[in-house]
């Protein structure tokens, strides 16, 4: 919000997967937002919005300072820092760098 997004919440999450829907102003992106233990940022995530209208994912590490932001993929498993994913430190001006990036 603080860098000029409307943010919303669904009310019912039920079948849409979506977890926060954002705009800024005529897009909208629903986002879906999941959290990984710190292995390694080669770990092997799991699609679980497969027939939803998911735009993107966030992925933050519960462990550590680290996520990733990536678009929503259509495979059933992919690796966290697959080309096209980006990654970021656990603040807020490195989160909106990556996720202006996708």
């Amino acid at each position: 919000m603080q860098d000029g997004w409307q943010v919303f919440t669904p009310v019912l999450d039920y079948g849409h997967q979506t977890d926060i829907l954002i705009s800024d102003g005529p897009n909208y992106h629903r986002i879906q937002i999941k959290t990984v233990d710190a292995k390694s940022e080669n770990q092997i995530v799991e699609n679980r919005w497969i027939g939803s209208n998911v735009d993107c994912v966030v992925y933050f590490a519960r462990n550590s300072n680290w996520g990733f932001v990536l678009p929503a993929f259509t495979q059933k498993k992919r690796k966290l820092n697959t080309k096209g994913h980006i990654k970021f430190k656990q603040t807020k001006n490195e989160f909106l760098k990556a996720f202006h990036k996708i």
